[in-house]
């Protein structure tokens, strides 16, 4: 049977030479990875995207989890690189980058995919999906790529930052990102056995962190919390929603201030929880808390954080909105049951959802790290809040399932008490505010192409 072919060419504005040494990069690989087919990276021998050097990760398909090994077998500088699959899911894998220059600030970009499936001719009826799924995956690639050299790619001052939370959902997307864009990041990791060279051992539950050890730092961004969403919550569940919050920001903001040089900037997680119940009424950075349990867990938080900002830090408390990924969080729970046809809207579906795409979360992050009049409280939310009933009718189409079934609140708040009370059914309508007014543009600015751009449809 005769290999196929897949192509894919787009032209990228910028020279040769910064387009091939941008994939050389630490983090290129996940950077161009689609949020709904995630890849784990487990290992690499060698260097950047030299001939030789092998990865490994760990993938899933069809929800089944699988390794996939490739190695790089032909190298030729501002020309091309190629890699081969060696153990995966394909009878046979051979993707060649190829870089064609085109002038001097012009490149056209073409990835050729030379592939069989594993089950010879049982394989046939197959070949469909599969060109349909690698036009998929090519085209976010492709839009990453060029949105990404063209917009933000060495256009900005190099800084060294320091991550804590790296592991998590935005985390370990914000990692890749910021490194490909020319940052150089640190990592805050609990396993003190073996650091890597970009980590620092820190227990933020025993006051351990040796800030001085990662030598100088321009940044600090603290995502650290753990999921709120999960399960009912108990006495001993809140107080570690708490704990998980507070004890690392405090002991970041107290560490920063006892540096002879610290960071100029702090950028500290917290959400948009703080607002409460809002019903209707628009929510901007100048409100104040609401009464619930998440107010108070983010009042804490932002409070903690204030320590670097008394030290002549400048500091951010980051309110983050629904982040729009299938990678993690709420979308990534939502996928199963509307890719089934059994999407619901909760209650009567009026309450108001602040969501923001990632790709914006992560502009949004680096746009508050080279704006030096952004500080204190700052909406990570896209302009146009939606109700739940409209979310749920976008996403059921955006997977072109029906979605007309309907939670009811008793079923909500009986299952998950007042966790389901406060993320589920608690209306807030934010809108960012402070990076608007700061000349942030916003990639996503409606919530149906962001959603069709998060799992490329």
């Amino acid at each position: 049977m005769n290999d196929r072919i897949f192509t894919k060419k787009t032209t990228i504005n910028v020279p040769v030479e910064q387009l091939f040494a941008w994939h050389a990069r630490n983090g290129a690989i996940l950077r161009l990875t689609p949020p709904w087919a995630p890849l784990r990276l487990i290992s690499r021998s060698g260097n950047g995207i030299d001939k030789g050097v092998q990865v490994r990760f760990q993938m899933r398909l069809f929800k089944i989890p699988m390794i996939w090994e490739a190695e790089h077998i032909a190298y030729h500088e501002n020309v091309l690189f190629q890699d081969h699959q060696t153990k995966g899911p394909f009878g046979k894998w051979i993707h060649t980058h190829l870089f064609h220059a085109q002038g001097k600030n012009r490149t056209i970009m073409e990835d050729r995919v030379e592939y069989k499936l594993p089950l010879g001719f049982l394989s046939l009826p197959f070949y469909g999906h599969a060109r349909r799924q690698l036009a998929r995956v090519f085209d976010y690639r492709h839009r990453v790529l060029k949105h990404d050299l063209e917009q933000r790619a060495d256009k900005v001052k190099k800084q060294r930052i320091l991550i804590s939370g790296a592991s998590g959902t935005i985390g370990s997307i914000l990692v890749p990102f910021l490194r490909t864009c020319g940052h150089e990041v640190i990592r805050l990791v609990r396993d003190s056995s073996n650091p890597a060279e970009d980590e620092l051992y820190w227990d933020p539950y025993n006051n351990l962190l040796d800030m001085e050890k990662a030598g100088p730092i321009d940044a600090v961004i603290n995502l650290n919390g753990v999921d709120i969403s999960r399960g009912k919550w108990t006495k001993d569940q809140k107080q570690l929603i708490v704990d998980s919050r507070v004890a690392p920001t405090t002991l970041l903001a107290k560490k920063m201030s006892e540096m002879a040089n610290p960071p100029s900037i702090f950028i500290s997680s917290s959400a948009i929880g703080l607002y409460g119940e809002g019903g209707d009424r628009v929510f901007t950075e100048n409100q104040t808390k609401g009464d619930s349990f998440i107010s108070s867990v983010c009042d804490q938080w932002e409070t903690a954080s204030l320590k670097a900002q008394s030290a002549g830090i400048r500091t951010v408390q980051l309110r983050f909105g629904v982040v729009l990924t299938p990678a993690g969080g709420a979308l990534e729970r939502m996928m199963l049951p509307f890719s089934l046809g059994l999407g619901a809207r909760l209650s009567h579906g009026g309450q108001y959802m602040s969501w923001i795409s990632m790709d914006d979360a992560l502009a949004g992050i680096l746009h508050i790290l080279e704006n030096k009049a952004i500080q204190g409280p700052v909406n990570l939310t896209a302009p146009h809040p939606v109700t739940n009933k409209e979310f749920t009718r976008f996403l059921g189409r955006a997977l072109s399932r029906p979605a007309f079934f309907v939670l009811p609140r008793w079923i909500a708040v009986g299952l998950w008490g007042n966790m389901g009370q406060e993320t589920l059914l608690t209306s807030a309508r934010v809108v960012p505010e402070k990076l608007l007014e700061n000349g942030f543009v916003f990639e996503h600015n409606e919530l149906a192409p962001a959603l069709k751009d998060m799992l490329g449809r």
